[in-house]
């Protein structure tokens, strides 16, 4: 899991609620055919302390510089974790940046809710499920049906409390950051992710794309954290 002894950054990805690392399959092997290490959280979305220490976990296993790339709720987890001195660089996508005392809660009340927040609903433990309903057609449009399906079927489910977590460290504070928009999302606000680009001062790429852009456009993805390497590289 260490990066090589070179100067190129070790890329660690960390993806959202209702998914798994797998979300990052179709970027992973073109940042490998570019010779970047990677590595994907397995975050286990149960709150934002857990998710948190599972990515400090894999950072710190990393000898060397650190692009940080999260989606969507990813975006939190990598503010709150990304407060290493080894991670260089951010890229968020489709995703969330609370601000000190801040939590995602928070920044999805302050926009009309999007399509796809009337499709979740709590199981009998008390966690919250995306329909299946919402993810075709509010989450993963753009994506075949059996795709959005398939993601469906395999979804964890989020801890009651996980978007109340409070950010207490913001990284994007002090580094660089790219900020990737998809245009067409109904699962996080496109007016949030704006004001997100802008506030964060980041590096801005605009998709024609649905919330899961990692999939339905990873060339594109890959494209924006191929830049942030370039740029740690140089660092």
């Amino acid at each position: 899991m260490t990066a090589s002894p070179s100067k190129k950054p070790t890329v660690v990805l960390v993806h959202g609620a209702w998914a798994d690392a797998s979300n990052w399959r179709s970027v992973i092997p073109l940042l490998q055919k570019r010779g970047v290490p990677v590595v994907a959280v397995q975050n286990p979305t149960s709150s934002l302390l857990d998710d948190v220490e599972a990515t400090r976990h894999v950072l710190n296993e990393i000898d060397g510089p650190v692009v940080l790339a999260g989606h969507s709720w990813g975006g939190t987890v990598i503010t709150e974790a990304g407060d290493d001195p080894k991670v260089k660089a951010l890229v968020f996508v489709a995703a969330f940046a609370p601000d000190v005392g801040q939590s995602t809660g928070d920044q999805v009340a302050a926009y009309p809710a999007p399509p796809a927040l009337a499709d979740v609903s709590s199981d009998r433990s008390g966690r919250y499920r995306m329909s299946v309903n919402g993810w075709v057609n509010a989450v993963a449009q753009d994506l075949p049906e059996q795709d959005a399906r398939l993601l469906a079927a395999t979804q964890p489910p989020l801890g009651a409390d996980t978007f109340s977590d409070k950010v207490s460290r913001a990284a994007w504070m002090d580094r660089k950051n790219w900020y990737v928009i998809s245009t067409e999302d109904q699962a996080v606000s496109v007016e949030l992710q704006r004001e997100l680009a802008k506030k964060l001062n980041a590096r801005t790429i605009e998709l024609k794309a649905g919330h899961m852009s990692l999939l339905s456009q990873p060339e594109a993805i890959a494209s924006a954290i191929l830049e942030a390497v370039a740029e740690a590289s140089a660092a």
